[in-house]
């Protein structure tokens, strides 16, 4: 049983069943996360990696109860309040600062361990990087905090290219920062900046027409969860209008974005499952310090280079972890 729901589960299909029937006395994480099951298949194999080196097997010796709020942050904390009914022995919030903002705010008893995009001492989320307090702890990836550098990337993969355009979430809680930092780059490259802001999927698409009539050359797409459960149609937009386009993980190179430039997220993911684990031993999150990122992906899709008729410089080639041809 536990098996073929764990299958159902990464194919996106998992029912809410209710957690006595499932659990059957084993202690039970609960993992909320903004993003949704399908786009979440290799960093959730990454969170049980992490939990498996701890010494824990979900069906074996613990049960995970999932939530997804697919995209929708405004779901996020009567997730977080389900979940904390439950009593499970761990709250896992994944998927953004939105998601560890509404597990903080729906307990302060149950252990948690986030995975975040920014600051989270400026977030609220814990005291001190070294010692967090209360009952709050986790990772954090600062892909956010990259959005220059992946425009000065663009800026060298396409230097004949004068407009840029950026896709920004303005329902993410960094998205501000976000525009800020854009805004203050592209002068000093010497580029034209249009924003578009898209929070939900009518928006997106009225994005998608308006990066269209701006005549852009290229294309930024800023850290967000939301536009993580959306990047095959944020990818065929950029592959249908000829977009050179630079996203924030690999996931977007390996399904056909021409860039990805960010921490791994595979790795912060195992992370969070190596803090669950080790607080299911008896660890308290106040003693165990957040977690940085230390692996950094960027890789270019040769192919479609290709495609779009771009010749990668051969310095960007030079930098690249790895190539997809």
């Amino acid at each position: 049983m536990r098996r073929r729901e764990f299958i159902s589960l990464i194919g996106g299909a998992a029912a809410a069943w209710p957690l006595a029937a499932r659990a059957q006395a084993l202690p039970v994480i609960g993992f909320m996360s903004a993003r949704s099951p399908e786009d979440t298949v290799q960093v959730l194999a990454a969170f049980h990696k992490g939990l498996g080196d701890g010494g824990f097997v979900d069906g074996r010796n613990v049960s995970v109860e999932y939530r997804w709020a697919r995209g929708d942050y405004g779901r996020l904390p009567a997730l977080a309040a389900e979940l904390v009914q439950q009593r499970v022995i761990v709250l896992v919030a994944t998927g953004g600062d939105a998601s560890a903002r509404a597990a903080k705010e729906a307990t302060t008893t149950i252990p948690i361990v986030f995975n975040a995009g920014t600051d989270p001492i400026k977030a609220g989320l814990v005291k001190s990087f070294n010692r967090p307090g209360g009952n709050v702890t986790g990772s954090i990836i600062l892909s956010e905090e990259m959005e220059q550098k992946r425009f000065d990337i663009l800026r060298e993969m396409v230097p004949d290219v004068t407009i840029f355009g950026a896709m920004v979430n303005p329902n993410y809680p960094p998205s501000a920062d976000q525009v800020r930092d854009l805004e203050l780059a592209a002068p000093k490259i010497g580029r034209q900046l249009v924003v578009a802001k898209a929070g939900n999927d009518s928006e997106l698409e009225a994005v998608f027409a308006t990066l269209s009539s701006a005549r852009i050359g290229a294309l930024l797409v800023a850290s967000d969860p939301y536009f993580d459960t959306r990047r095959s149609r944020i990818i065929a937009f950029a592959a249908q209008h000829r977009l050179p386009a630079i996203y924030q993980f690999r996931e977007y190179a390996v399904e056909g974005g021409l860039i990805s430039y960010g921490p791994s997220i595979t790795d912060a993911y195992r992370q969070v499952g190596m803090y669950a684990a080790r607080i299911l031993k008896g660890e308290r999150p106040a003693d165990l310090p957040v977690l940085q990122p230390t692996k950094f992906d960027f890789v270019i899709n040769l192919k479609t280079a290709k495609t779009l008729g771009i010749s990668v410089p051969a310095t960007l080639l030079a930098r690249a972890d790895e190539v997809i041809e």
